[in-house]
């Protein structure tokens, strides 16, 4: 249970200091990104981006 948590926490802080290096690429801003205002705060749920990078991942996982 505890290596699951690191491995989540690690890819979260690996995904936050790629952010702006992938939205300079164009993710974040593809067809089945969602971003809305609600009450005065934004809201973004990347989903297509999300599917697109986990499948890089998947492949990198699996020749590796």
């Amino acid at each position: 249970m505890f290596r699951w948590l690191l491995v989540v926490f690690l890819a979260l802080m690996l995904i936050q200091g790629l952010t702006p290096w992938l939205n300079k690429l164009g993710f974040g801003r593809l067809p089945g990104d969602l971003r809305f205002r609600l009450f005065g705060r934004e809201f973004f749920i990347p989903l297509t981006t999300t599917l697109i990078l986990s499948m890089v991942c998947a492949l990198i996982a699996r020749l590796i």
